[in-house]
């Protein structure tokens, strides 16, 4: 069996194993069964790494051991393989997330906010804003303004922003309705689309004309995009000041009503 360097090379990637890993597991996969002898001539592996390769791929769950005599082995389905280690990353970042949120009961972590909270120069949230770059940042951090809102949230964004954020939204809505926090969605973009997001999240919904995508919260702060070009990061600014967010709210009332 001849298979080109190239697929050998990038199957050695894919499944984060050496040379003689993919060489072998390749060989077996194209046998079906086969003794180590069998494999080392097919793979142009050294018989003498041979076994120890096929001990490697039998822990790694790559291979199988057929009971009988002479011992051969079985190459295990690539897409067997695939969830196995779609499960791996899964269990693996589980026990990261809860080693994260362990982190929060520590001493260390008391004295890290403690030193935030209490420092030589400590920073007052109405003292400052902020300005954020990239999407994963932006969304953090407008979560978490979003969990801190006492009385009302104003979004104002468009069909194509919540649609590619269903969830996020979906979970946010139903996360702010629980603490009776007041909810003001507009949206800008094609009616249809509007009324089959409504639909979605249960929540009525108002179209507005306007191309821009802010939140306010409870009229003091507001996080608001500058940039619209997809082929760029996205680009917000923060403000913590009831002046600005007041003036915003204020003409956002008017273009859709209170």
């Amino acid at each position: 069996m001849l298979v080109k360097q190239e697929l050998i090379n990038k199957i050695r990637d894919y499944f984060n194993l050496n040379i003689y890993e993919t060489k072998v597991w390749l060989a077996l996969l194209g046998k079906g069964i086969a003794s180590a002898g069998e494999i080392a001539e097919i793979s142009r592996v050294p018989r003498s790494r041979t076994y120890d390769v096929l001990e490697s791929l039998e822990k790694k769950g790559f291979a199988i051991i057929k009971l009988g005599k002479p011992v051969k082995y079985i190459g295990v389905k690539p897409h067997i393989i695939l969830e196995k280690l779609k499960n791996n990353v899964r269990n693996d970042a589980e026990e990261q997330i809860v080693s994260l949120v362990n982190i929060k009961n520590t001493e260390e972590f008391s004295k890290l906010e403690k030193l935030y909270k209490e420092g030589l120069n400590p920073i007052k949230k109405e003292d400052y804003s902020a300005a954020f770059k990239g999407r994963s940042n932006i969304s953090n951090y407008l979560k978490e303004i979003l969990q801190n809102a006492s009385k009302e949230v104003i979004i104002c964004t468009s069909t194509e922003d919540v649609g590619s954020k269903l969830k996020l939204f979906q979970q946010t809505i139903k996360s702010l309705d629980k603490e009776n926090i007041k909810i003001r969605i507009a949206l800008s973009g094609d009616e249809e689309m509007i009324r089959k997001i409504s639909n979605i999240l249960k929540f009525r919904i108002k179209k507005i004309d306007i191309d821009a995508k802010f939140f306010i919260i409870d009229r003091k702060e507001i996080l608001f995009y500058i940039s619209k070009d997809k082929n760029l990061d996205d680009v917000a600014v923060w403000i913590n000041s009831e002046f600005f967010a007041q003036a915003f709210s204020t003409l956002f009332d008017k273009a859709v009503g209170r």
